[in-house]
């Protein structure tokens, strides 16, 4: 009878820590379900078995063309540098003028800094753009943003430039 009792409390426990075990997950999921702070993307529309005739140029997709999709931020700041407010003026305007579409501002950072507080700041970073595009006529409803922190660098290397070119938001047209 000890061995039986032995044997099944083994097997009880056993199956207890199974059920208390976690699945992996890559950076990249991490990244886009817990990290992010933005709004979850819309969901698909129900397929109807035709695709759709869209009547748009290949710089329509993209936004404006001949601009520049990415803002860059001074080490720990999330104020639009001077040199990179024609860029958001030229998107504000291009999405005045194209109503039917929509952008998503991307905020990351450098590799410096602990994960929440990237976060945060590229949150920060990707809200200034968003609050301009705002205050130059742009329906906030038409904007998302969301922070990546240092979990999408642009650069992997870790001189100052690699590190420059990592804090950054960056235009995704819908």
């Amino acid at each position: 009878m000890s061995h039986t009792f032995r044997l099944c409390t083994i097997v009880l426990l056993a199956a207890g820590l199974a059920a208390c075990g976690s699945t992996a997950t890559t950076s990249m999921q991490r990244s886009e379900h817990h990290y992010a702070f933005g709004k979850a993307p819309a969901p698909a529309p129900a397929s109807s078995g035709v695709a759709p005739v869209v009547a748009t140029t290949q710089a329509d997709q993209r936004g404006p063309a001949n601009v520049a999709h990415i803002v860059y931020f001074d080490f720990d700041a999330y104020t639009i540098r001077n040199s990179d407010r024609a860029i958001v003026e030229s998107h504000a305007q291009w999405l005045r003028s194209n109503p039917g579409r929509s952008v998503m501002l991307r905020g990351h950072t450098d590799r410096r800094g602990g994960i929440e507080y990237n976060l945060a700041l590229g949150q920060k970073r990707a809200d200034a753009v968003r609050n301009s595009l705002q205050l130059l006529g742009v329906n906030p409803a038409r904007v998302e943003s969301v922070s990546y922190g240092k979990e999408r660098l642009a650069d992997e290397g870790t001189s100052e430039e690699a590190h420059q070119r990592n804090r950054r938001v960056e235009f995704d047209y819908r």
